[in-house]
């Protein structure tokens, strides 16, 4: 009977860099599998995911065709660790069942899932090997402000209702430096890469 497949989290702060380097290791061959999409496969038109979540918001929440309105719901729980707290009870169970079943089917030597929250939600130990991308903090605070087109205090906000990234890295068994140019942080990544093959840094 094969193996089952090694269970790779990339994880990290938001805006420091994860996609880069998730789109790396998928060209590198990876199989990867992303937290959230299916966060928002779980909250899509007609699912129980979004029944619950207009059952705990209101309609509010909802765009006039039905979608679930990111940016209404993000401006609530951002302001409101309950509120956050509700979304995520959820959500999460949900990403991590799908996730589960992923690496359960996988056949492939090592699957890599990209799990903004999964510190915050506890799961570190279901995987064999954690990931961190990191940037200098005033990086990712430019990056988050440039990409969500949000105020400084906004985008501060945002990045402290997340573990501090410090804390992150410190429970990584590898971390990429997404501090430098596009091409250096494929060249870390592409590293990285070269020592899951080898099957170093299981936990």
């Amino acid at each position: 009977m094969d193996a089952p497949a090694r269970r790779i989290a990339l994880t990290g702060g938001i805006a420091t860099g994860k996609s880069q380097c998730m789109e790396t290791f998928a060209r590198l061959g990876a199989p990867v599998i992303d937290a959230d999409q299916l966060a928002r496969d779980a909250v899509a038109p007609g699912s129980a995911g979004l029944a619950a979540v207009v059952g705990r918001f209101g309609p509010s929440v909802l765009l006039p065709g039905g979608q679930l309105n990111r940016a209404a719901l993000g401006a609530i729980i951002f302001a409101d660790p309950t509120a956050r707290q509700d979304i995520e009870e959820i959500i999460h169970p949900q990403v991590y069942a799908a996730i589960a079943r992923w690496f359960t089917a996988l056949d492939a030597p090592m699957g890599i899932a990209d799990i903004p929250l999964l510190f915050e939600t506890g799961h570190e130990e279901d995987f064999d090997v954690i990931v961190v991308a990191k940037c200098r903090p005033e990086q990712q605070l430019a990056r988050l402000m440039s990409r969500g087109r949000l105020s400084k205090t906004n985008a501060g906000a945002r990045i402290a209702a997340q573990l501090p990234l410090a804390d992150k890295v410190a429970g990584a068994d590898y971390v990429i430096d997404t501090s430098g140019t596009l091409e250096q942080t494929a060249a870390n990544t592409e590293a990285v890469w070269v020592k899951l093959q080898s099957g170093i840094g299981n936990r």
